[in-house]
């Protein structure tokens, strides 16, 4: 297939997840995440909580918190609102912390990353690690996560991105149709996330292994 074919393939529209397909998909990895996905998301996520870390302000959300595996990671300083689709998942987000006696987790809520009860400015800083490719509309993501971050804040994001050619892009088309089973997209665009107006003022960075994952950083 020739490169000017494998460009038009690439940018077709990818089928969105509902939210009842992601609840699904984490209840049934809920009890083994750590374990299987823990390792390989370990680089972005101590990454990301370092740059979080960096920036000035103490109010942060963190967007799809999963089992809170980046929460011991955070300076005692700042403040952390947890949000997440998955009960499932939020119950061992809670029970993290009460066995690490982590005092600065201000809450963990049950809420939808794309329409949040959180009122505008509400944070200093917003980051997303591992969400944009398993929420069903990722700007409608970016545009709450941007409501609710005060103007001069950051919004930041890990997560895996298509690769634009090479083998990497026939595995990631190939598992494309398991995205349901998966609860997420394999072959997920950096410009189903971001419009043209973002990416040229983006921060990025890849992460190990093998740049999989990039650590975007957006000023709000």
């Amino acid at each position: 297939m020739s490169q000017a074919s494998q460009t038009q393939r690439r940018v077709e529209p990818i089928a969105a997840l509902d939210a009842d397909a992601v609840r699904d998909a984490y209840r049934r990895w809920a009890s083994v995440y750590d374990t299987l996905f823990g390792g390989v998301s370990a680089w972005g996520r101590r990454r990301a909580v370092a740059e979080v870390n960096k920036l000035p302000g103490a109010r942060v959300l963190e967007v799809g918190v999963g089992t809170g595996l980046a929460l011991p990671r955070y300076l005692p300083e700042k403040r952390i609102t947890g949000i997440d689709l998955s009960a499932d998942m939020l119950e061992r987000a809670r029970a993290r912390v009460a066995q690490q006696k982590i005092a600065n987790v201000a809450a963990l809520l049950e809420m939808d990353a794309e329409a949040t009860n959180f009122a505008p400015a509400s944070f200093d800083i917003a980051v997303a690690m591992y969400v944009a490719s398993v929420v069903p509309h990722p700007r409608k993501l970016l545009a709450e996560m941007r409501r609710v971050v005060r103007p001069g804040g950051h919004i930041l994001f890990v997560n895996h991105f298509a690769a634009e050619a090479g083998p990497r892009w026939w595995v990631e088309r190939a598992m494309a149709p398991a995205s349901r089973m998966l609860g997420w997209h394999p072959d997920f665009l950096i410009e189903a996330l971001l419009p043209d107006e973002d990416r040229v003022k983006l921060w990025r960075k890849p992460m190990p292994p093998f740049g999989l994952f990039t650590l975007l950083k957006l000023p709000n």
